[in-house]
C-alpha cells in the first residue's frame, strides 16, 4: 500500500513510490519484530544487514556510481518510513547518511570516489565525535598525533550511535594546535573498542555508548579537515532526528488505531458502545494521526531546503553556498520546534483513547514517548525559537555547529 492509498500523502517525487517499493517488504519485517527487540534489548543486528544487502546506505548515491541516486526530500520521506518501522534503526544510520552527504558533496576527488565505491558495496559508517566528563567546547580531549611511524589516534567517546553496527567510523579529533579533525578508522583496527553500555530510556537499540582508541594507527588519507566538510550538516543532522519524530508519530497512530478498532471492553461513562463508535475516542485517534501527518509534512519541505543547499554547495560559489546553508538551518529550527511539540503530546495522548492494560510492557506502548523524548533532547529546542526570532528581527545568521562542553 501506498503512502496516499494510507493518506499520508503523496512522495517528494514522482518516481517516489518506484524508489520505496523495494524497501518497504524490508520495513514491514522490521516493524514485525519492533516490540520483540524493546523488550528483550536485542540490537538489530540482523535488521541492519537486511538494508545494507538492500543498498539502502547508498540510496544517495548516484545511480551510475551503485547507489539510487535519491534526492534529499526522498531520502528523508524514506527516512520517515524506516522510522514508522523502527526508530532506532533511523538514529542507528544516522551518522551514516550525513557521512555520505559529506562524501557526495566533497571536493577532493579521490576521497569521494574511495569513499563513494565503499558506500556503494555496502559499508557502513558509525559516529564517535561527543566526549562527555571534562569535555571542552573548543576542543576535543580526543587527539590524533604524528610520530616517526605515522599518526596514532587516542581517545575515548560516548554517543556514539550506530558506530557498533558499523564498518568504520568518523571520529571527531583535535590535532596539533587544537585545530578540529575527522578521523575514520576502521571499527575492526587494532585499539579501536565499541561498547553498548547506553543507558536511556528511550532508543535503547541504537547502542549509543562508549568508544575507545588506544594507539590507533591512522594513516594520512584517514585525517579529514573539519571545516571543509559539508556546511549544510547541521541542519542534516537536524531533519534526520525530525524525520525520526515524524515516523514516530505515524507509528503511534496506526498503532492506536489498530487496537482501538479491536478494543471490546469499554466504560459505563463512555459516548458509545465500544471504543470504534465512541466520538471522543475517535476524536483522540484523529488528533495524532493528523500531527503524524503535519510533523511528515513540515519534514519534507525543509529537505528541499537542504536540497538547495547541497545544489549551492555543488556550484562552487561560496556566498550562494553560504546563503542556501543558512537558509536550510533557519528551516530546519523552524520545523525542530513545531515537530517536536506536534510528536511529544501524541505519544502522550495515545494513552487517553485506551485503558489501564495500555501501560502493559508487552505492549511497549510507551516506547513512542521515550523514543520521541529522547530524540528532542538531542538539540535543545529552548534556544531555537530565540535563534528565529533574532533571524526575522534582526537578520542575525543561524550559529554554525554546535558542540557541548566546558567553557575555557
Amino acid at each position: 500500500m501506498t503512502d496516499i492509498e494510507k493518506g499520508w500523502g503523496a512522495g517528494p517525487s514522482a518516481r517516489y513510490e518506484t524508489l520505496a517499493a523495494p524497501f518497504r517488504p524490508l520495513f514491514a519485517r522490521i516493524a514485525a519484530g519492533a516490540v520483540e527487540r524493546e523488550n528483550e534489548r536485542r540490537l538489530p543486528f540482523e535488521e541492519i544487514g537486511w538494508l545494507k544487502q538492500a543498498g539502502f546506505g547508498a540510496v544517495r548515491v548516484a545511480a551510475e556510481d551503485g547507489g539510487a541516486g535519491a534526492s534529499l526530500p526522498e531520502l528523508f520521506a524514506l527516512l520517515i518510513e524506516l522510522s514508522e518501522a523502527d526508530s532506532n534503526l533511523t538514529q542507528a544510520l544516522r551518522a551514516h547518511f550525513g557521512f555520505t552527504e559529506d562524501v557526495l558533496s566533497s571536493r577532493n576527488d579521490e576521497h569521494r570516489r574511495r569513499w563513494t565505491a565503499r558506500i556503494a558495496a555496502g559499508d557502513i559508517v558509525g559516529n564517535a565525535w561527543s566526549e562527555v566528563g571534562d569535555a571542552r567546547q573548543r576542543a576535543f580531549s580526543t587527539r590524533v598525533e604524528k610520530n616517526g611511524h605515522g599518526w596514532k589516534l587516542n581517545g575515548a567517546k560516548f554517543y556514539t550511535t550506530g558506530s557498533l553496527f558499523a564498518e568504520w567510523i568518523d571520529v571527531g579529533a583535535s590535532a596539533e594546535d587544537d585545530v578540529s579533525v575527522g578521523v575514520i578508522v576502521a571499527r575492526s583496527a587494532p585499539g579501536v573498542a565499541v561498547i553498548d553500555d547506553w543507558d536511556g530510556f528511550g532508543q535503547i537499540g541504537t547502542a549509543s555508548g562508549t568508544a575507545t582508541f588506544t594507539d590507533v594507527g591512522i594513516a594520512e588519507d584517514q585525517i579529514v579537515a573539519d571545516n571543509d566538510r559539508f556546511r549544510y550538516g547541521q541542519a542534516f543532522f537536524q531533519l534526520v532526528h525530525l524525520a525520526t519524530l515524524a515516523g514516530i508519530g505515524r507509528a503511534a497512530a496506526t498503532d492506536l488505531a489498530a487496537r482501538v478498532a479491536a478494543r471490546t471492553r469499554h466504560y459505563t461513562n463512555g459516548a458509545g458502545p465500544r471504543s470504534s463508535q465512541d466520538p471522543q475516542v475517535l476524536q483522540v485517534v484523529g488528533r495524532i494521526r493528523a500531527s503524524a501527518y503535519a510533523a511528515g509534512a513540515i519534514v519534507l519541505k525543509a529537505a528541499e531546503a537542504l536540497q538547495r543547499a547541497y545544489e549551492a554547495r555543488l556550484t562552487g560559489d561560496e556566498e550562494a553556498e553560504r546563503a542556501a546553508t543558512g537558509i536550510a538551518d533557519i528551516e530546519a529550527a523552524e520545523a525542530q520546534t513545531v515537530v517536536t511539540d506536534l510528536i511529544l503530546e501524541a505519544t502522550t495522548l495515545v494513552f487517553d483513547a485506551l485503558g489501564a492494560s495500555a501501560t502493559r510492557k508487552d505492549a511497549a506502548l510507551d516506547r513512542y514517548w521515550r523514543n520521541a523524548r529522547t530524540l528532542s533532547s538531542h538539540n535543545p529546542r529552548i534556544y531555537k525559537h530565540r535563534i528565529i526570532g533574532d533571524y526575522a528581527v534582526n537578520g542575525t545568521p543561524h550559529p554554525d555547529q554546535w558542540r557541548i562542553g566546558r567553557v575555557a
